[in-house]
């Protein structure tokens, strides 16, 4: 039986995609990785240290994808959903055991993304063991910025990364202060999963992560990439 004959008990739901500045063409979401403890002012904010060893991960699901616009939920069952502004980089070209001098040549495109989570949900299952999955895999909870593609120049190791919070500065940092550079990351990631085209990977936050209220509106920003601009409802 092809592919395009093949019948389902219901219908699939549509994969998550991401527009492209300049294109018309949509970024199909495969996969969402996300990088814990990236900067080190963060590391210390939550109370822990930076593991510099290696990263580590989580994941969101891809369906958990969000253009960050307009106006989005808060999530269920938290009293704590905290926003946490991140880079992130758009896989474009897969592989596995991918060498770090390379690495980068992998990324189809950059954006400025929110890593939404249930601080309250993360801090009960970290004092219990437990995993993470109810306070960072949650819908709508990985909002992505317009996608600038790689060949437009953007260096993903350095220049400013912020947030505003109702027009107060919430958050400001330089990807300088990255523990571990998007290439190590690309490299590393690599090594545990194939990474296909369309998988996402949140590089994690900087400090002075907070809180949400109904009718906060977040700005947030990388030098060099699309601004998103939204409300949380």
């Amino acid at each position: 039986m092809n592919a395009s004959s093949t019948e389902f008990v219901f219908q699939p739901l549509a994969p998550a995609s991401l527009p492209i500045a300049g294109q018309e063409a949509r970024f199909p979401v495969h996969r969402a990785f996300c990088v814990g403890r990236n900067y080190e002012a963060h590391a210390k904010e939550m109370g822990n240290e930076v593991d510099r060893s290696a990263p580590f991960y989580f994941m969101k699901s891809a369906h958990h994808i969000a253009l960050a616009a307009g106006e989005q939920p808060i999530a269920a069952r938290t009293d704590n959903y905290h926003y946490e502004v991140e880079l992130v980089m758009a896989v474009g070209r897969g592989g596995r055991d991918i060498a770090e001098a390379e690495a980068l040549d992998h990324v189809y495109a950059y954006a400025v993304g929110l890593d939404m989570t249930r601080r309250d949900l993360q801090a009960n299952a970290k004092e219990k063991g437990r995993p993470w999955d109810t306070a960072k895999n949650v819908e709508s909870s990985g909002l992505v910025s317009v996608l600038q593609p790689a060949s437009a120049g953007f260096d993903p190791n350095q220049g400013e990364i912020g947030l505003e919070q109702n027009g107060r500065l919430a958050q400001k940092a330089d990807l300088s202060e990255q523990v571990w550079r998007p290439a190590e990351i690309i490299a590393d990631l690599s090594t545990y999963y194939c990474l296909q085209p369309g998988d996402l990977i949140f590089t994690g936050t900087p400090a002075a992560v907070g809180a949400v209220a109904p009718g906060d509106r977040l700005t947030g920003w990388i030098d060099g990439l699309a601004r998103f601009d939204l409300t949380m409802v």
